[in-house]
């Protein structure tokens, strides 16, 4: 089965699923895809008591495809650089101090509180796992995924300022999340369980920041080559060759992609600099093209995230200690907002119960899952992915569909 076949499916899956949900469910793309995905593994689970042809296809199809290479090192530079090319420039530059300490600070707290008390809840449940292993975790699930959060704000109408937040935030974690997790990683694979801030904050320095002054880099290169001429069809294919040349860069010197392209689309995205490099006619082919992208991705991601349950190992344990570390996680999330949101709230007039929508908003996706699949046999991969897949369905469903009625109640 050639990738092109495996795509074709893929493709025709995501539009069946896709027209079902808008002609029948009519909930946000994300959440209708996911949950349509599920009910047909579910489904094809049941048929194969009967005849597992449909099964061992459906399983194949999983096995061909590599999701955590496919989603961090392709999918995601271009869904982040869709997400920051229409992301508010002026708001998020004055909301600039809270979203870097959310995405810095807030991520490596997260990390270590969820990391903690995941050790101890294994503990209870009679699991010796290791507590740098624990920590692999509470990094794979602290940062909150741009894509389902992006995706679903759209259709809630939040306030700006709120928006700014959870949105600039997302984008920004989901880099520094996977620094933390490639970061321990490493010293778990090593043997070294002894993760200090300085290890930390030097791979900060060169994959962090790198990837933030490499984007701004090609955001204004970017700028310069549009400026220099009027031709809607070429500024298009020169902002692709962008996010493609990019990514190759920044994996080529081991900087951070993803960062990388969220300062390359702010850049491009700035009003100011958009006014005048680009016509209007380029503007509306530009805006046009990436929300074509993000969309086909999107919808392919979260088809995708559905039939990943054919690679887990559920068991009845498994289960339980997902489901417990379903308020674990909302509870350090809360904590590692507290402090943040208290200190900056009077100066930039956050919206009331701030803490509480950013803790529910915060929601979890691809970029866990994908981490998760990165794990070794000997870092408990099939507990923690199991894990990891029971907080993400919570997350995207029960969250996605609340969080809009959250904001409206309490903002």
């Amino acid at each position: 089965m050639s990738y092109f076949f495996i795509a074709t499916i893929l493709v025709f899956l995501s539009a069946i699923f896709g027209f079902i949900n808008v002609r029948f469910l009519k909930l946000p793309n994300t959440i209708g895809l996911m949950v349509i995905t599920i009910i047909f593994t579910l489904g094809v689970f049941a048929l194969s008591y009967f005849d597992d042809t449909l099964l061992n296809a459906e399983k194949y199809i999983i096995t061909q495809i590599d999701f955590k290479t496919l989603l961090l090192d392709i999918m995601l530079s271009f869904l982040l650089f869709a997400g920051a090319l229409h992301t508010n420039f002026q708001q998020l530059h004055v909301q600039r101090w809270p979203i870097l300490v959310f995405s810095t600070l807030g991520v490596l707290v997260s990390t270590f509180l969820v990391g903690t008390a995941t050790f101890y809840l294994l503990m209870a449940f009679g699991m010796d796992v290791a507590y740098v292993y624990c920590l692999l975790f509470g990094a794979l699930i602290s940062p909150t995924d741009p894509i389902a959060v992006l995706g679903i704000l759209k259709q809630v109408g939040a306030p700006k300022k709120l928006e700014t937040k959870i949105v600039g935030e997302s984008l920004f974690n989901d880099g520094v999340g996977v620094v933390v997790f490639l970061t321990i990683f490493q010293f778990a694979s090593s043997g070294n369980s002894t993760v200090t801030a300085i290890d930390v904050l030097e791979l900060f320095g060169v994959e962090v920041f790198g990837g933030i002054i490499l984007g701004l880099l090609l955001g204004w290169i970017t700028y310069r080559l549009m400026k220099s001429i009027d031709d809607y069809d070429i500024e298009v294919i020169i902002t692709l060759a962008t996010v493609m040349v990019g990514t190759v860069v920044a994996q080529k010197f081991h900087l951070s992609a993803p960062l990388a392209m969220v300062a390359a689309g702010l850049v491009v995205g700035n009003d100011t600099l958009r006014d005048s490099s680009m016509s209007e006619i380029t503007e509306t082919y530009v805006d046009k093209f990436w929300e074509l992208i993000d969309i086909l991705l999107n919808t392919l991601l979260f088809v995708l995230i559905g039939m990943e349950m054919l690679v887990l190992t559920f068991e009845l344990n498994y289960v339980i200690a997902g489901v417990l570390s379903i308020p674990i996680i909302l509870i350090c999330r809360y904590l590692s907002l507290l402090l943040p949101i208290n200190f900056f709230k009077e100066k930039l007039d956050f919206v009331p119960n701030t803490t509480l929508i950013m803790t529910w908003g915060g929601l979890r996706g691809g970029i866990s899952i994908a981490l998760a699949l990165g794990l070794t046999q000997d870092m408990h991969r099939d507990l923690f992915l199991v894990i990891t897949y029971v907080v993400v369905v919570f997350s995207i469903i029960v969250q996605g569909l609340t969080v809009g009625k959250m904001i409206k109640k309490l903002s």
